[in-house]
C-alpha cells in the first residue's frame, strides 16, 4: 500500500506526543523517519515507531532531553546524549561539529549514550549543506547482531558509516551503509511482508547461510517489531573479512574512543555511540578547485559503460534522490502489516479512532 506524506507525518508526530516528547522534537522524529523512507531505506523508517514508543516505554530512551557537554577544546567535542531521542541529540551533535570546522577547519565530535541515531546519513547531508567534508563511524551497544567473519555467534552490531562530500551542486556524494550485509531493519522489513533479504545474509547457528528472517528473530508471533534476541542465528558482515574489519573499526571508534561503551556480552542499556570527523575544504586550499575536482571525477565514473543502460551508473546518494522524487509524487511503499502495527501503536497512545481518521485524511491508496 501507499501513504502519502503529509497524513503520515500527522500521525507519526501525534504518536510521539503522546508519548511525552515536546513538539519540535515529535516534528523531528517524524520528519528524520520519513525522510527514510523517502530515501528508499525502510529499515529505518516507520517500521521504527512501534520500536521507539516500546523502547520509550522500557526507559531506553528518553523524551526531551539534550547534549551535555562533557569535554571541549576548540577542536573537539565529547557529548553525552543522556539517552535522549537520536533525532535531537544526533542533529545537536553535529551542529557542533559543523561550528568547529567552520572555526578551525576541522571538527571532531566524541557523542556517547545516544538514543537510536536512525539514518546516519542525514548528518553527512547536513554537513554538506555547510559546505563540509564529514566522516561518522557508530556502534551499538546492546545489541549484537552480527557474527564477526568466520563465526556463527554474534559478536558485533550493524555498525553503520557514513561519508558526505559536497560537490557544489545538487547531486552530492553521500555514502551510509551497515557494515552487516543488510541493516537489521531491513530484516524486519522483510519478516513484516516488505522486500526480501538475499539468501546469504545470514547464518544460522549451524554455520549455514540464510535468508530467512526467522533465523534471526525465532518464530515468536505477534511482536509490535519483531525481537532479534528470540532467533539463533545473525546477521552476516558485508564483504567477508572486510566488513567485518570496519565493524570492528566502528566498536573501536565509536564505542571505546568516544567513551560510549563496546560490547562485551555484558548487559547494559541500549544506546548508540558515534564518532563524526567535519573539515572545511576552503582550509586545504582553493574551494572552488576542490568543488571542480570533485565533480570531474564523479563525471568520469559516470561516463564508464553501464551495464544496465536504464539504471546507468550511479554514485552514492544517487538511488536516494531518484527514489525520494518518486515517492513524495506517489507515496511510500509500506507492508500492510507495518502499517497495520502502527496503527495499534497510535492507538496503544491513547489516539482514539475520530483522531486517527482526522490525522490521517486521505491517505493511502
Amino acid at each position: 500500500m501507499l501513504i502519502a506524506v503529509e497524513p503520515l507525518d500527522r500521525l507519526v508526530r501525534a504518536i510521539f506526543r503522546k508519548k511525552g516528547c515536546p513538539e519540535d522534537e515529535a516534528a523531528r522524529i517524524a520528519r528524520y523517519l520519513i525522510k527514510a523512507n523517502l530515501t528508499g531505506h525502510d529499515s529505518h523508517g516507520v517500521i521504527r515507531v512501534p520500536l521507539y514508543v516500546a523502547w520509550i516505554d522500557a526507559g531506553r530512551m528518553r523524551p526531551g532531553q539534550h547534549v551535555r557537554t562533557l569535554v571541549e577544546t576548540p577542536v573537539l567535542a565529547v557529548l553525552d546524549g543522556q539517552f535522549g531521542m537520536g533525532q535531537t541529540v544526533g542533529p545537536e551533535a553535529t551542529r557542533i561539529g559543523i561550528a568547529k570546522a567552520r572555526e578551525q577547519g576541522v571538527g571532531i565530535v566524541a557523542l556517547r549514550d545516544a538514543g537510536h541515531l536512525g539514518r546516519i546519513g542525514d548528518f553527512a547531508e547536513m554537513a554538506i549543506e555547510a559546505g563540509l567534508v564529514s566522516i561518522h563511524f557508530v556502534n551499538v551497544f546492546g545489541s549484537l547482531l552480527v557474527a564477526p567473519f568466520g563465526a556463527a555467534s554474534r559478536r558485533l552490531s550493524t555498525n553503520p558509516v557514513a561519508i558526505g562530500v559536497p560537490t557544489g551542486d545538487d547531486a552530492p556524494f553521500v555514502l551510509d551503509f551497515a557494515t552487516s550485509y543488510v541493516a537489521e531493519g531491513k530484516v524486519a522489513v522483510a519478516h513484516q511482508g516488505g522486500k526480501p533479504i538475499p539468501d546469504t545474509a545470514l547464518v544460522d547457528e549451524a554455520g549455514n547461510l540464510s535468508g530467512d528472517p526467522r533465523t534471526l528473530y525465532g518464530d515468536a508471533p505477534g511482536e509490535a517489531y519483531p525481537d532479534p534476541s528470540q532467533g539463533k542465528g545473525a546477521l552476516r558482515p558485508f564483504g567477508e573479512h572486510k566488513g567485518s574489519g570496519l565493524a570492528l573499526a566502528c566498536e573501536l571508534l565509536a564505542g571505546a574512543l568516544t567513551g560510549s561503551g563496546v560490547n562485551t556480552g555484558k548487559p547494559g542499556r541500549f544506546h548508540n555511540g558515534m564518532l563524526s570527523i567535519f573539515l572545511d575544504p576552503e582550509r586545504f586550499g582553493d574551494r572552488d578547485a576542490f568543488l571542480a575536482e570533485v565533480r570531474a571525477f564523479i563525471a568520469w565514473v559516470k561516463s564508464a559503460k553501464p551495464v544496465d543502460p536504464v539504471e546507468g551508473v550511479l554514485i552514492p546518494g544517487d538511488r536516494e534522490r531518484r527514489t525520494e522524487a518518486e515517492r513524495r509524487a506517489g507515496g511510500i511503499p509500506l507492508a500492510a502489516d507495518s502499517w497495520r502495527r502502527i496503527l495499534e501503536t497510535a492507538r496503544g497512545v491513547g489516539l482514539s479512532e475520530a483522531e486517527i481518521e482526522e490525522l490521517l485524511g486521505e491517505r493511502a491508496s
